[in-house]
């Protein structure tokens, strides 16, 4: 797919219709390319009323945090701390007034503002996430908010456009700031800070630990949900595992496939493209690596139950999950986001008790084990924030414009926050299934999966 495409279809879910904007007081200001970024380039139609309320909002809000806000060179906000120069403060206000966070992004993105320790930004702003906005205005939100667009949502075809909207923008990108082992996700270290020098090593040790977890070895029978680039399926299948793994990326798939093939393990791994719902067979164990997250909270019911159907008596799953509390989630449930919108279409967190309550209610699957690491994330998204601002140039050579490094920067940034501020953790959680396992000759036991072959390898 290629980016023009992607960035269109994302904004054109924008609600409010734009407006041409007023040029901007600031020469700073960066263009934008209004065929790819329409939302971006011009700012919404907003009542002076709303941007009025919104202005008066913020101003209020970031009048007591640790933060310095100018606004427009004249004007300074907050109690001190990280700067926020605000360069176009009317456009800043407009874009909040008339879409809320989404504004608020995508103004940094038009280059409206500008933070030099933005992840210290940011993370002040996500520690304060519950109670920024007043509570009477929180209990107003399915007024004033954005909906999720009905194009989103998680159906088997919609599921392949929202994966494809991502993943498919260029293995070429993805390799500039993942390490060699292409691990999209929190990785485990030794030690803080991380080196980079030392992040594969961190992946790899957290793919072991999934593995160990799910009770991987000589014989298993793996599904895999959501391939990735094929590392995980790799070292499973190093350790004698027969892997069946699944992924809506095309883009994925092919890169996974030539991984796979170079490690000399074709004959052990299947990589499918196709939706988890529709794979057949019973498993050993499932392994799911942070694809829960683009499930969405409408299905999560389903994937549970297709987990549970999957997996044989006495199987384990074991899935790394990214979470948020509990409280937040179900306040933010039906918000339409500035990371769905031009990051993960469709995607949506989940809270511990959420998977919980969901696994308890829908299927036989019970949680028996789990472990938080959020500041792994933190460290992790750090490195891949410092290696694409370092590899820019390389980024802009690939055909990606200012405005999409500014998107990315942004998203990864917005991340690291969430994981410092304690926002968002990250868990490795084993669910397990009762019942004797059948698969005859095999020892069963703590850590050794049972359970009849039948994969689906079409």
């Amino acid at each position: 797919m290629s980016l023009s495409s992607t960035t269109s279809s994302s904004s054109s879910a924008s609600s409010p219709s734009p407006t041409p904007a007023a040029p901007s007081p600031d020469p700073a200001r960066l263009p934008v390319d209004e065929r790819r970024w329409p939302d971006v380039a011009r700012t919404p139609r907003a009542s002076r009323i709303r941007t009025a309320v919104a202005e008066r909002i913020v101003r209020r809000a970031l009048a007591r945090l640790p933060l310095r806000v100018r606004l427009g060179g004249t004007e300074t906000l907050g109690l001190g701390g990280p700067l926020v120069e605000v360069r176009d403060p009317a456009a800043f206000f407009r874009r909040i007034g008339a879409d809320g966070l989404i504004g608020f992004g995508e103004s940094y993105m038009a280059g409206e503002w500008e933070a030099p320790d933005l992840v210290g930004a940011l993370t002040v702003l996500a520690e304060r996430a519950a109670y920024l906005i007043p509570a009477p205005l929180q209990r107003l939100r399915s007024v004033w908010a954005s909906k999720q667009p009905d194009a989103q949502r998680n159906t088997p075809e919609g599921s392949r456009d929202n994966i494809s909207r991502h993943y498919d923008l260029s293995n070429d990108l993805f390799a500039l700031f993942l390490d060699e082992t292409l691990s999209y996700s929190s990785g485990l270290f030794r030690s803080f800070p991380a080196d980079r020098s030392l992040l594969a090593a961190a992946q790899r040790r957290k793919i072991d630990r999934l593995l160990d977890r799910a009770g991987v070895g000589l014989g298993t029978q793996l599904l895999e949900i959501g391939t990735g680039w094929g590392e995980l399926a790799i070292r499973a299948a190093g350790r004698g595992a027969r892997v069946i793994t699944v992924t809506l990326s095309e883009e994925q798939r092919d890169l996974a496939q030539e991984r796979i093939r170079a490690a000399g393990y074709e004959e052990n791994v299947t990589v499918l493209l196709r939706d988890y719902r529709r794979v057949m067979g019973t498993f050993d164990a499932v392994v799911s690596v942070e694809m829960i997250e683009a499930v969405g909270a409408e299905f999560w019911p389903e994937y549970f139950r297709t987990l549970d159907r999957l997996l044989a008596p006495g199987g384990r799953v074991a899935l790394q999950a990214i979470t948020m509390p509990h409280d937040r989630m179900l306040a933010t449930r039906d918000t339409f986001t500035w990371i769905q919108k031009y990051i993960f279409p469709g995607g949506f967190l989940p809270s511990v008790e959420a998977i919980e309550a969901i696994t308890t209610e829908h299927t036989a699957l019970r949680v028996t084990d789990r472990d938080g690491f959020g500041p792994h994330y933190e460290q992790t998204l750090r490195l891949w924030r410092e290696r694409f601002t370092e590899r820019a140039g390389d980024v802009e050579a690939l055909g990606f414009d200012e405005t999409f490094r500014r998107m990315w920067t942004f998203y990864l940034a917005y991340s690291e926050a969430g994981f410092r501020s304690g926002y968002l953790d990250v868990q490795q959680m084993v669910l397990t299934k009762p019942g004797v396992p059948t698969k005859p000759g095999v020892p069963t036991g703590p850590g050794v999966p049972t359970g009849p072959w039948e994969g689906d390898t079409r």
